[in-house]
């Protein structure tokens, strides 16, 4: 097991701002895409947070982000509208369109917002948060990298295409629920191979479409629940890339094959004042009584609590922004080191292994 220390958020998001400040990157955009870092670390989705850095930071470096995009905002109509990133770095053109989806939910009631060619944009979980933090109820979805079999293929087609919703509550911080459409995350994979440990046959497919528990013959993840996952990712593909009239499926930039090349990444947006349908104090305690529902469910045999969806990622954030955020020395001693990148993700495919 590798070295893990805790860190301090604020001195964790320094590390990260400086590093891809000496990438490239200007210094609002680097605070943004900092911020948004250490929320995912801090929430325990680690395969969002400080580990982005290095590959961040040589995309920065080569090109293949824009340093000083134009976005515009087109408003096509009284609740939809299209922010054009111009392959801005992802986390900083999202909020950008986070706040214009928010202005107009506030004023008509609701808004679908499309975010057209823009990078990576990390945690889906940061952006539906800070909507619910402002009373709204929101929803999001984006691409990803074309990695996984369609029900009943062998050839990778979809990407993991996440969704996320959020919810606000009458008190405590808002309910945040983020997830893949995948039965499980890459990430989970790689850690399975750093381990030598075997995975579930439920997980992936080697090179001939048959289920693997070695994780490294793993050439495609497998769609959560079968025909559901599988129609869910087609559903974020259509509404998040072919509705912005961007690649889609198997046409999906790849994030790791050429970093001197933007990525044309599209994500959505769907906001819903809640004011609008019901009584807003009345709406949080309904959501706040189902939450407290929940918690009073009998546990089942094994486990201690019921937990509304998401709820442990808030725990630990929680926790870790109080007591510091778990980093592996490896990472803390780049961020540390002059070294802006280490030139290890260029020219690989979806399933890099750095």
């Amino acid at each position: 097991m590798e070295e893990t220390i805790k860190v301090q958020p604020a001195r964790l998001h320094e590390l990260i701002q400086e590093k891809l400040a000496k990438a490239g990157l200007k210094e609002e955009q680097a605070h943004t895409v900092a911020e948004h870092l250490v929320f995912a670390d801090a929430c325990g989705i680690h395969s969002h947070g400080a580990v982005r850095v290095d590959y961040y930071a040589e995309r920065i470096s080569k090109g293949g982000v824009t340093i000083d995009p134009e976005i515009t905002f087109e408003k096509t109509g009284s609740s939809t509208g299209i922010v054009h990133g111009d392959n801005g770095v992802g986390q900083y053109v999202a909020l950008k369109g986070l706040e214009y989806a928010m202005d107009m939910a506030k004023e008509s009631g609701a808004a679908i917002v499309g975010i057209k060619r823009m990078s990576h944009s990390g945690a889906l979980s940061y952006y539906v948060k800070r909507a619910a933090e402002e009373n709204l109820i929101a929803i999001s979805m984006c691409q990803s990298d074309p990695m996984v079999v369609p029900f009943g293929g062998s050839e990778n087609y979809f990407g993991t295409n996440p969704i996320a919703f959020s919810v606000p509550r009458e008190t405590g911080a808002p309910v945040v629920f983020d997830m893949a459409t995948t039965v499980q995350a890459w990430g989970k994979i790689l850690d399975a191979r750093s381990k030598n440990q075997d995975i579930p046959d439920t997980w992936a497919v080697d090179g001939e479409g048959h289920p693997t528990t070695n994780p490294h013959d793993v050439h495609g993840l497998l769609p959560l629940a079968g025909p559901k996952g599988f129609g869910l990712m087609m559903m974020v593909d259509v509404l998040s890339g072919m509705l912005l009239g961007l690649p889609f499926g198997k046409n999906v930039s790849s994030m790791y094959s050429d970093l001197t090349e933007k990525r044309n990444l599209g994500q959505l947006f769907i906001l819903i004042d809640p004011k609008r349908f019901t009584d807003l104090p009345s709406f949080k305690h309904s959501v706040e009584t189902m939450v407290e529902e929940l918690h009073n469910i009998a546990p089942a045999v094994g486990f201690q609590q019921v937990y509304y969806p998401g709820e442990t990622n808030q725990i630990k954030y929680d926790s870790y922004m109080a007591e510091g955020i778990p980093v592996t020395r490896k990472i803390m001693d780049y961020l540390e080191s002059d070294t802006v990148h280490f030139n290890q993700y260029g020219g690989k495919g979806s399933f890099a292994t750095s």
